[in-house]
């Protein structure tokens, strides 16, 4: 009697917690919101949706999700507040240049950092100095990929690092370009992860005063009777409408126009300020390094998507990006990509077609949209599914071999996915990594996810040291068939893999089948 007194307790108290989330998530800034209408009956379909919704399931993430339920925890997820990491991941963050040091103040102390150099007579000298000069860009970049990659392995906001990632691939910049491994990790900081499960218009609008973007798309350089196009063009094409969705050269050429005076400015303490002509004065904006420029902007009449623009100078830019983030074509156009991201290579029409609705009815709410999307049959039909791209299978493996401990050094893992074709920041073009298995499932791809396997299966305890010198904890793998998410995931598991952990001789071995297997691949 007392044993079913203390599982009916149990249980009772589970369901009050379950319902003290739901209320207190649904009472989030904004207003009070429906929970998702979701359910997993069982472990195996909680981990497939942690699998899916977060960046690799664990044992600690897969003990929160029994704790809540699923719809408690997806509403937080939706709707997250500000993310707590554990301590030593925290410090490491916070002990960052990009951390500690404004954007604005990097790039001016760089910039004269370069002009120094460039101003040096003796030639070993300025090699030198240019040298120090790459090293520093260098490191903030590599600190930018680190603090991704933290936040990846332990935020408990893990559908906001998924949306942050997908934003940062949605509006690419590539960090070689320019100066841009200076600005990329606050670009994605401020940009971006902001507004990731926000609305679409205001993380549009971020984008576009970000100098990353400018810079990589040449707007900076876009100016009255000196048109540059590229940025025009894929702001279109690749972050709001779409290819076919109706728009002309015309179009581009018009928005190009709209886009001049919208650039950088990089001004030292003591600069004077720039010289506007008088009748321009009131239009002139600077805000960090962004620049608002009268002098440059083309104040001439203008039509876009076959209306006439009403406003002038900046508040035409905004004009031009309300019509944008607004129109139907966008909502299909986002909406189909984060179904291809989330749900299945080839997304169902009608799936995409009630995302684009709820993002047009709600005026580009990402988050309403994914949940419209986390509802559906289709999402819930498809886990297990969608294979994993380098990146999410680098952190997917981290995460299910040490859970919730800190890593002392995540450089292995941007070395595994830089091994795989996909390093953080790091696409050439704008339209960002592909997001479908036919780019990542070659014959190369599988034998150098097999290497990636056995590193962490038979050696992961490199990623638990500080010191490269120093000597490996013992055991110096996982003990991942010890490991609960595993146990629960086995009895779903193919026979071909289950006969191949039978027939390991190792630890060693067992981790690596277990990693390099078709049902890890997935997510």
């Amino acid at each position: 009697m007392t044993t079913h007194r203390s599982a009916r307790s149990a249980a009772a108290s589970a369901l009050l917690l379950s319902g003290v989330l739901l209320l207190g998530s649904c009472a989030a800034p904004g207003g009070w919101r429906p929970p998702p209408k979701v359910s997993a009956l069982d472990e195996a379909t909680q981990l497939r949706w942690l699998e899916r919704v977060s960046w690799g399931a664990n044992a600690s993430s897969a003990q929160q999700l029994a704790r809540e339920g699923l719809p408690a925890w997806l509403q937080t997820q939706l709707h997250p507040q500000p993310a707590v990491l554990p301590a030593e991941a925290q410090a490491r963050i916070d002990a960052m240049a990009i951390s500690r040091t404004p954007v604005e103040q990097l790039v001016v102390t760089l910039d004269a950092q370069r002009r120094a150099a460039d101003a040096l007579a003796d030639e070993e000298q300025k090699k030198e100095a240019r040298k120090a000069y790459q090293q520093q860009l260098t490191q903030l970049a590599q600190e930018a990929r680190q603090r991704f990659v933290l936040r990846a392995l332990y935020s408990p906001n893990q559908l906001q690092e998924q949306m942050t990632w997908f934003w940062v691939n949605h509006f690419n910049v590539d960090a070689r370009k320019n100066n841009l491994r200076a600005l990329v990790g606050d670009y994605e900081e401020t940009a971006i992860r902001p507004h990731a499960l926000g609305k679409f218009r205001d993380l549009l609008g971020a984008t576009l005063h970000h100098p990353a973007m400018l810079s990589y798309l040449d707007n900076a350089r876009n100016a009255a009777n000196r048109i540059n196009e590229n940025y025009a063009r894929e702001l279109m094409e690749l972050h709001t409408l779409g290819v076919g969705s109706g728009y002309s050269q015309g179009d581009v050429q018009e928005l190009a126009r709209v886009l001049t005076g919208v650039g950088i400015r990089v001004r030292a303490p003591d600069a004077p300020p720039l010289a506007v002509r008088p009748a321009l004065r009131g239009d002139y904006v600077q805000q960090g390094l962004f620049e608002f420029n009268p002098n440059r902007h083309d104040y001439g009449a203008k039509t876009l998507l076959g209306r006439p623009m009403t406003q002038h100078g900046l508040a035409e830019v905004d004009e031009a990006l309300d019509r944008l983030a607004r129109s139907p074509a966008a909502a299909r156009f986002i909406s189909g990509k984060l179904a291809v991201y989330f749900v299945a290579d080839e997304p169902s029409p009608a799936l995409v077609a009630r995302m684009a609705d709820t993002f047009g009815r709600t005026d580009g709410d990402i988050a309403a949209t994914l949940q419209t999307m986390f509802e559906s049959p289709e999402f819930a039909a498809s886990l297990g599914h969608k294979f994993r791209d380098p990146v999410h299978y680098v952190i997917a493996s981290v995460r299910l071999a040490y859970d919730a401990r800190v890593v002392g050094n995540v450089n292995p893992m941007l070395g595994w996915m830089n091994r795989m074709g996909e390093p953080l920041y790091g696409h050439e073009t704008p339209d960002g990594y592909p997001l479908t298995q036919d780019a990542w499932a070659s014959a190369g791809q599988m034998s150098t996810r097999f290497e990636i396997a056995r590193a962490i299966g038979a050696n992961g305890a490199v990623l638990l040291r500080t010191d490269d010198r120093a000597a490996l904890e013992q055991p110096a793998f996982p003990q991942l068939a010890d490991s609960r998410t595993v146990r629960a995931s086995l009895p779903g598991f193919g026979v071909d893999t289950r006969d191949a952990l039978a027939q390991a001789r190792s630890p060693q071995d067992w981790n690596t089948f277990l990693l390099a297997s078709p049902e890890l691949m997935h997510r």
